[in-house]
């Protein structure tokens, strides 16, 4: 079932590729799945809450905070915007400027 702000099939079979895979071949505790984890990062980005307000369903906020972390310092995060940015289709492309004064006050 999918819930509110989480990746559809489509989004996550573009994603999945460019994220690093989750058996490590480390012994211990299994690594929380990917795509939980992805669907964690973006539910904080578009709902606006702070990491420990994160929904039990994708697991703890700290596990997601860690990942999230792993793959900005590891570029992984900055590698799939810049694909994904480069497939976008931009000619539906809407700037907003309504937030920008423009008189001086």
């Amino acid at each position: 079932m999918l819930r509110r702000y989480e990746l559809t099939d489509e989004e996550w079979l573009r994603i999945e590729p460019l994220l690093p895979p989750e058996n490590t071949g480390k012994q211990g505790r299994p690594r929380k799945d990917n795509r939980i984890i992805m669907n964690g990062i973006v539910w904080l980005a578009r709902s606006g809450a702070p990491w420990r307000d994160l929904p039990e369903r994708y697991g703890s906020w700290k596990t997601v905070y860690s990942r999230f972390r792993k793959w900005i310092d590891d570029g992984i995060l900055d590698n799939i915007f810049r694909i994904l940015s480069l497939e976008a289709e931009l000619e539906e492309l809407s700037i907003d400027a309504s937030i920008i004064q423009a008189h001086q006050r």
